[in-house]
């Protein structure tokens, strides 16, 4: 039986999606070359995208320029029916599907895929080996598995390390990325009977951010989500002091209340043997 976290499924719950739709950012041009770059095989290519969420990393695969002509077909696979409902409408593409499944139930054929990617969800996963296993069954020979996180940047300004203190003490002990418990995976049998050794790249930036992105990005977590109205109001009211009060905050436009947003990139490149 397919299991998905509880905590996932009331935060990504129908009501949440679009907000998460709105507030979490896209990815970067520079990661996604990366991973268009360690794909081996010749195009046009398939995709299978597990926990493919409201689209955002769909989205900007399709708009990319070292993609948009790459893509044979592409299955979004997503357990939760209101992602699925906003995926459907804010994607469109004759190219994409989406359907309900799980890390380790795709429902894809053996051998289909060139790669398989996973966006921002990959640290939900409840059975590493055979998630890893199922990677293994749906991959062509030489296909790869990305997995790729955005993460507000602790170190690139003291007013985000303290807004993650905030946010962050509401986890209640779920397997947040920051955490790295996923990396068991590549410790698992699975994974090491069909997979060569992880290959890691990462990038720091800075995102425009607003009072608006920064409350709203910190609200559409799943573990902030799930939290009664009165607690949700003290987090906004918390994060606008730290805003005000601004310790290392650099204005892009300080009338327009732009300014940077630290962040960083993590992509995981695993590739079948």
């Amino acid at each position: 039986m397919a299991v998905v976290h509880e905590l996932a499924k009331a935060g990504f719950g129908t009501g949440t999606n679009e907000l998460y739709d709105r507030a979490r950012p896209s990815y970067q041009p520079g990661a996604l070359s990366h991973i268009r770059n360690a794909v081996q095989a010749p195009p046009p290519l398939n995709i299978v995208e597990i926990g493919s969420g409201t689209g955002i990393f769909t989205r900007a695969l399709l708009a990319h320029p070292d993609w948009s002509s790459s893509i044979k077909q592409y299955r979004a696979i997503e357990p939760s029916g209101g992602m699925r409902e906003v995926f459907a409408k804010s994607v469109q593409d004759e190219r994409v599907s989406v359907s309900e499944g799980t890390f380790d139930t795709t429902g894809v054929e053996n051998g289909w895929a060139d790669l398989v990617v996973i966006a921002q969800a990959f640290h939900w996963c409840p059975d590493y080996d055979k998630a890893s296993a199922e990677f293994a069954r749906i991959l062509k020979p030489d296909g790869i598995v990305a997995f790729i996180w955005n993460l507000e940047d602790r170190d690139g300004a003291a007013w985000v390390a303290q807004l993650r203190n905030r946010i962050e003490k509401h986890e209640q002990g779920t397997p947040q990325f920051r955490l790295g418990l996923w990396r068991a995976t590549f410790s698992t049998p699975s994974y090491n009977k069909f997979f060569s050794p992880p290959e890691e790249k990462r990038w720091t930036y800075a995102l425009h951010g607003t009072r608006d992105i920064v409350t709203n990005r910190a609200l559409s977590k799943s573990y902030i989500a799930v939290l009664p109205p009165d607690e949700k109001a003290q987090i906004v009211q918390d994060v606008g002091k730290i805003l005000e009060k601004g310790d290392d905050l650099k204005w892009i436009d300080k009338e327009k209340g732009i300014f940077e947003y630290p962040y960083g990139t993590l992509v995981v490149i695993c590739k079948r043997k």
